[in-house]
């Protein structure tokens, strides 16, 4: 959905009606302001680009069409919430299909395995990479899994919190959490579990995700494999940037407005600091009852807040690695044996996660993920061709790397990988994102994944949605709670609105 602004007619539901300003039109801004005209607000949504999406963008060039943020959908069942806020169904709004396997996972003693959306598959995948004893392993692994995920979803992700003390409101499941040894090493977890270090890593390299190794990683991360394994790996069909489309156009149907090419550069104040409105880069003043901000975290309060101090997290926290992503359209369709996502395992584990966590340098031998559209949707290129994401972990920006004289040899570093693992080297159209591209595009540090998930920067420990000193203002997305990916920021945004409603006088928390 493109255009300056876009209102649509209709309403939603009774009760007392408010303005509310949403600056920014990614997953979170866009969840949060579906359950806030649903409750009956005057909703208005702020977007700088020019079309919705946020950091789920989109790039096209020559016919071919690249999704620019987030390409693994997972829990498409936390989607629905918000559609279905506004009285739509996701299967209609966003038509898509569970991937087969969800990922294909290479390994560097030249073997691999495919991680089946069946269960009863992806054993029989286990036992002929590696046992029959290693695949009866597997079901105590995913039994676990699914226990640490029914805890977890509730006490640790989708709530609010006022501060850690929070927990304690639920005394009997955060001793189950403990019992279950949520708060210990992930990587002792998974491998008391699995005995096969490749497969070992097929279930904790998702904590790389949320700025982690899996050697300091809390096994509560465990969640995030059993989001990808177990409830499986999803498409969009015609890409991941349908969701915010689809969403963005809902909204507009349900009576809001979604305003593109608009970007906040200031909050109005009264004079005991709550929210009065927003100030554009025009000089245009929208006025507000409450505003929910999904501006990364630190870029918010140094930009629109330069009087209040940021949480010491915020300030000083641990902030998670980059990644540069090269898309890349080939002029040959997707090569035979390959998956939608690949993931291509480094030999070096450890090592890997020192040079890039510790060290803050580009990973000797580093793990990558190609994700490759064009299997699942011909339309992401033109005939006969195809479309690559390609991505590598790397350091943020606090360190000492300079990617202006970095990129082109990070080019030929990756299509020196492509070639060697036969993607194809006839490149037709290109585009490197580096860390530099993301701090420009508003991301602190230059990198996509925000603070780091250890254990002091995780759930009721993560900065908060709200802060005292300006009511009415409330946060959503990565930095805040719960959390980085797609599932996380999609209740974030629901959780932004639920601190509206309180603002208001008396939603939940």
């Amino acid at each position: 959905m493109t255009g300056r602004r876009r209102r649509g007619a209709g309403g939603t539901s009774a009760g007392r009606s408010a303005k509310v300003v949403v600056a920014g039109a990614g997953l979170s801004g866009l969840a949060a302001a579906c359950h806030l005209r649903a409750a009956g607000h005057e909703v208005t949504v702020l977007e700088r680009d020019d079309e919705v999406g946020g950091r789920a963008g989109t790039w096209r060039s020559q016919g071919y069409r690249f999704d620019t943020g987030p390409v693994v959908m997972t829990m498409p069942e936390l989607l629905a919430e918000p559609f279905a806020a506004l009285g739509v169904d996701l299967a209609d709004a966003v038509p898509m299909r569970r991937l087969d396997p969800s990922y294909r996972a290479h390994f560097a003693d030249g073997t691999s395995l495919d991680v089946r959306a069946d269960m009863g598959d992806l054993k029989a995948e286990v036992a002929r990479l590696c046992s029959p004893e290693e695949a009866e392993r597997l079901q105590g692994l995913l039994d676990w899994l699914a226990r640490l995920y029914d805890v977890e979803i509730d006490t640790f992700l989708d709530r609010n919190y006022d501060s850690p003390l929070g927990l304690m409101s639920s005394p009997l499941r955060a001793l189950e959490l403990l019992r279950l040894g949520g708060l210990g090493s992930l990587d002792r977890a998974v491998s008391r579990r699995l005995h096969d270090e490749r497969l070992q890593r097929v279930f904790s390299f998702q904590a790389l995700y949320a700025g982690v190794s899996p050697q300091l990683a809390r096994a509560v991360l465990a969640v995030i494999a059993h989001m990808d394994v177990v409830r499986g790996v999803h498409y969009p069909e015609g890409g991941m940037h349908t969701v915010p489309h689809a969403l963005g156009q809902a909204l507009v149907k349900a009576g809001a407005e979604v305003v593109t090419g608009a970007e906040v550069t200031a909050l109005v104040r009264g004079p005991d600091g709550s929210v009065e409105g927003v100030r554009l880069a025009d000089g245009h003043v929208q006025e507000a009852d409450a505003v929910v901000c999904t501006v990364d975290l630190p870029v918010a309060y140094r930009r629109l807040l330069p009087d209040v101090r940021p949480p010491r997290a915020v300030r000083r926290g641990h902030y998670s690695p980059s990644a540069v992503v090269w898309h890349v359209g080939l002029g040959s369709p997707p090569p035979p044996g390959i998956a939608h996502h690949n993931i291509h395992f480094g030999a070096d584990w450890a090592g890997a996660f020192d040079a890039l966590l510790d060290d803050r340098t580009l990973m000797p031998d580093p793990s990558r993920l190609v994700t490759a559209p064009s299997v699942s949707d011909p339309t992401a290129a033109p005939e006969g061709g195809s479309t690559l994401y390609v991505l590598e972990p790397v350091p943020h920006l606090g360190s000492d790397l300079d990617w202006r004289t970095l990129a082109p040899a990070m080019r030929e570093r990756l299509m020196t990988f492509l070639e060697h693992n036969n993607y194809g080297t006839d490149v037709v159209v290109d585009r490197l994102v580096t860390p530099d591209e993301w701090e420009a595009q508003g991301m602190h540090l230059g990198t996509p994944f925000a603070l780091a998930h250890t254990f002091g920067q995780s759930g009721p420990f993560r900065p908060r949605n709200t802060t005292r000193k300006v009511p009415g203002l409330v946060f959503a997305g990565s930095g805040t709670t719960p959390g980085v990916g797609i599932p996380m920021v999609l209740m974030s945004g629901k959780h932004a609105a639920w601190r509206v409603e309180e603002h208001l006088g008396g939603g939940r928390r």
